[in-house]
């Protein structure tokens, strides 16, 4: 094996020693660099360890830029490796302490560097944990147009009810324009109720007692929509083939038999490919 070899196998693979040792010793670094960012945010710790923080986060910064440099360098495909998500967030991992040298406070962007964090399940091999995901996933595009029409249609709500309470109640209770009015017709939908904004009239109070009413049932609405898909995504595999001698269809993966007549079905259980597919 050629140097690039090697060192793409300790980096992209989980299955020798070093390279689970690289994979855990790299969890650790990211670990301690986001508890470093979490730190400097603290005003009493950021008074007295500013300096010290510093050196370590500049330390942890270019460790990773090498990392980032020897993963583009030993990828077999460096294009796709490079447009990749975790491609991606290796890169954003060390971009924001670069850039707080332009733009203060920038540094604090760098808790993206948890993202890398997923890459625990690949280190472990919990390969129950990424097939739960791509059930999760499978039920997210599949409920994408439901979910965008349902959010269509409360942008037109809110929107309806900003304007009418704009017109209830109007600057003298704080609804000094439309968008302040959809604002809190947001806030009041989603039942989150900061209270910075409150109508004063009976009408606008009427309305109010509306919104929030409502605002429970549309909640419920998003969450039946994921809920059915998952329970779609994650139950049995349905087999297509119908029963040649009733029609009936629907069997299981494994049927061998009719589920309604008994009969026999054309060609036994599916192959291992159909199932794949």
């Amino acid at each position: 094996m050629s140097l690039r070899e090697r060192v793409g196998t300790v980096i992209f693979e989980t299955d020798t020693p070093a390279a689970r040792a690289f994979d855990v010793a790299l969890l650790i670094a990211i670990v301690m660099s986001v508890a470093l960012v979490v730190a400097e945010s603290v005003a009493g710790v950021r008074a007295r360890w500013l300096r010290e923080l510093r050196i370590l986060e500049w330390s942890f910064t270019i460790a990773f830029t090498v990392e980032y440099a020897a993963r583009v360098w030993s990828a077999r495909e460096r294009g796709r490796y490079v447009r990749s998500f975790y491609g991606v967030v290796d890169l954003l991992a060390i971009v924001p302490t670069y850039l707080s040298l332009l733009v203060a406070g920038s540094q604090y962007l760098a808790v993206v560097r948890a993202l890398r964090l997923l890459r625990v399940f690949r280190v472990v091999k919990a390969m129950r944990f990424v097939g739960q995901a791509h059930v999760l996933g499978t039920a997210l595009r599949a409920s994408r147009e439901k979910i965008t029409v349902f959010l269509f249609t409360v942008l037109t709500l809110v929107l309806l009810i900003g304007s009418a309470m704009y017109l209830l109640e109007g600057p003298a209770h704080g609804f000094d324009d439309i968008p302040t009015a959809v604002y809190w017709a947001i806030v009041t939908l989603t039942t989150v109720g900061y209270g910075d904004i409150a109508p004063g009239t009976a009408a606008g109070k009427a309305l109010s007692a509306a919104v929030m009413i409502l605002g429970y049932s549309i909640i419920a609405v998003p969450t039946g929509i994921v809920t059915s898909e998952l329970a779609r995504a994650s139950g049995p595999r349905v087999r297509e083939a119908r029963c040649p001698t009733c029609g009936v269809g629907g069997h299981a993966p494994d049927a061998t038999y009719c589920r309604a007549c008994g009969a026999p079905l054309d060609g036994g259980p599916p192959r291992a490919e159909e199932e794949a597919t």
